[in-house]
């Protein structure tokens, strides 16, 4: 039986898992509740409190988001990926591979979420300029961003912390190239299995020519003209503060043959038509208070939406924003863009009602209507990705250049081992600034604090759990079945436990809390730990059958259209054939 200090280290990572699946808290906020919890409970002494925040890995992953942003703001990711027009050819099926090996050797070296949201967009034109369903090259896309990533040492912060634990407890420390046979074997299986297998697994979904018609708005929109008796008659819009009184937005006005500009602060006239939008009850009510007349057999479609002064956009909310938990009104965004919000997409759900109120999540969609001379603006908005429109290419050449040369001073000085990877990543991330290849502040923006507090909260869970006994336990009573029948069974179970586990949390919890069982399972066989610690590495870094077992996924589900099940019957065929690569390769890479 354990004891007690084993009972309450697995007490609290059973309670985290239950959060981190619930997701009812942000992870870093799960994260810093743990490291508060083992201080209290004496898992762990005070003066190991920062073990996490000062720890290699998450100093390493830390330089690594300035590096890359570098990288990303001089404007080289997004010129290179404007290249693959060239590349792409006419056909689906290469469109796939040129996105795919574009995106894998790119997140071999960047964080791949940055990548991820530059591509987006790319990737769609690119689509619809082939009139191939964007939901055929997004899910790709994402994990093509994963089969890159495990590439190099630096491709995942998992990658970097699984490295910095094996470190920590005297293992020599993984070359950066040393994931690479491995990890380009499985980026290969996993462009084939697109070409071969994936694609036909795919949802075929008819290419979304209209917004309308993809976020379902032709119930909300209702064309009413104005009757002679209507009190509107005389007023604006604005004026008249009708759509705060009844919640809904006036669209257009339509004033014989032409749309007016600045509908809102026009003066309404009779026999003007005016496009609404609003639940039906609410477009009743308007239509009964206001004196307006219904227009019959009206098809609405993108053109009714659109004119020469405002057109339909619609865009991402990246992980990343400012405007994750937030609404959009109290952010400001749509007084700051000047913007309607038609509708919200979250994970196949259309949100159509009080949108100014909703509470906005990394992965939602906006359909928006924005005047034309604001579109510039909101393009080149951080807060969020325009999925439909090609940004204007802005390339700092000068800059460029040298971003360029800073980062492969980076990967040089690694792959040599002339310095280790955290002074070499630190001395990038300073010369970035340095060489105003960023601003001090852009340097600050680009690191993703939320990874830096989950990485600070919840790696010292794995340290309670060797120092409690917890892992030995784990190891030897309830994972002595698998080590009975050798060490390759413990590399499948390990590989699969982790699988499983990071489709439902994140993946960094996962892999602190799956090394320190993984070197008690190797000291009980006497075999090394290093090729159980390169299972955790790839199987938290690959994560396919769900839409929110890895950022990337959530990234792509609405623009592509997609529903949770597609994840499972394209993704989970693929976790399996992967973990047969790993099973097959790791032993022969890295012998037990």
């Amino acid at each position: 039986m354990p004891e007690v200090c084993s009972i309450l280290a697995l007490a609290v990572v059973l309670v985290a898992m239950g959060l981190f699946v619930t997701a009812k808290l942000e992870v870093d906020v799960i994260a810093l509740c743990v490291l508060v919890t083992l201080i209290v409970l004496g898992l762990i002494d005070p003066n190991q409190a920062l073990y996490g925040f000062a720890s290699p890995a998450t100093a390493t992953v830390t330089a690594m988001f300035v590096l890359s942003a570098g990288l990303v703001r001089t404007g080289l990711v997004e010129w290179l990926s404007r290249q693959l027009n060239r590349l792409a050819g006419k056909g689906e099926m290469r469109l796939i591979v040129v996105l795919c090996i574009a995106i894998a050797f790119l997140s071999a070296f960047l964080v791949n979420t940055a990548t991820v949201a530059i591509f987006i967009p790319v990737a769609t034109v690119l689509a619809m300029k082939r009139r191939v369903s964007p939901s055929h090259v997004l899910m790709p896309l994402s994990f093509a961003s994963q089969f890159g990533g495990v590439c190099t040492l630096i491709g995942t912060s998992t990658n970097i912390l699984v490295n910095s634990i094996a470190v920590s407890k005297g293992m020599q420390a993984f070359g950066l190239f040393d994931f690479a046979p491995l990890g380009m074997a499985m980026s290969a299986t996993g462009i084939l299995y697109f070409i071969l297998i994936g694609r036909r697994l795919l949802p075929r979904r008819k290419v979304a020519t209209e917004q309308v018609d993809k976020y379902r708005l032709a119930d909300y929109l209702a064309e009413l003209s104005v009757a002679e008796q209507s009190p509107l008659i005389g007023q604006t819009w604005d004026k008249r503060r009708a759509s705060r009184g009844t919640k809904v937005e006036l669209i257009k006005i339509m004033r014989g043959e032409k749309a007016v500009s600045r509908p809102s602060r026009t003066i309404i006239r009779e026999g003007d038509i005016l496009l609404i939008h609003g639940n039906v009850d609410k477009l009743i009510s308007i239509k009964e208070k206001l004196g307006l007349g219904i227009q019959a057999h009206v098809t609405m479609d993108d053109q009714e939406l659109s004119s020469h002064e405002v057109r339909l956009v619609e865009v991402l909310v990246p992980p990343r924003s400012s405007l994750v938990g937030r609404t959009l009104r109290s952010s400001g965004f749509i007084r700051r863009y000047r913007s309607v919000v038609l509708a919200v997409q979250r994970r196949g759900r259309i949100l159509r009602d009080r949108l100014r109120d909703i509470r906005l999540y990394g992965g939602d969609s906006l359909l928006l209507q924005v005047n034309n001379k604001d579109l510039a603006r909101l393009m080149k908005a951080s807060e969020v990705i325009v999925t439909n429109e090609l940004t204007d290419l802005y390339l700092r050449k000068d800059r460029a250049v040298t971003a360029l040369l800073i980062f492969l001073g980076v990967l040089t000085l690694t792959a040599l081992k002339i310095v280790p990877i955290l002074a070499a990543a630190l001395m990038g991330a300073v010369g970035m600034v340095v060489s105003r290849c960023l601003t001090i502040e852009e340097a600050y923006d680009a690191i993703d604090w939320k990874v830096v507090f989950l990485l600070g909260g919840i790696i010292p869970l794995g340290l309670a759990l060797e120092q409690s006994g917890a892992a030995r336990w784990l190891a030897e009573s309830v994972l002595a079945p698998f080590a009975d029948f050798g060490p390759l069974m413990v590399l499948a179970a390990l590989y699969l436990f982790t699988a499983i586990l990071t489709e439902v949390m994140s993946n960094n919890a996962s892999a602190v809390i799956l090394a320190p069982i993984a070197f008690s399972l190797a000291a009980s066989m006497h075999v090394s730990a290093r090729p159980f610690l390169v299972a955790i590495t790839f199987a938290a870094s690959t994560s396919f059958a769900t839409p929110v077992g890895y950022q990337t996924n959530t990234m792509v589900y609405a623009p592509g259209g997609y529903q949770f099940t597609d994840y499972t019957r394209v993704g989970g065929p693929l976790n399996l054939i992967f973990c047969a690569v790993a099973l097959l390769l790791i032993p022969m890479l890295w012998p037990f």
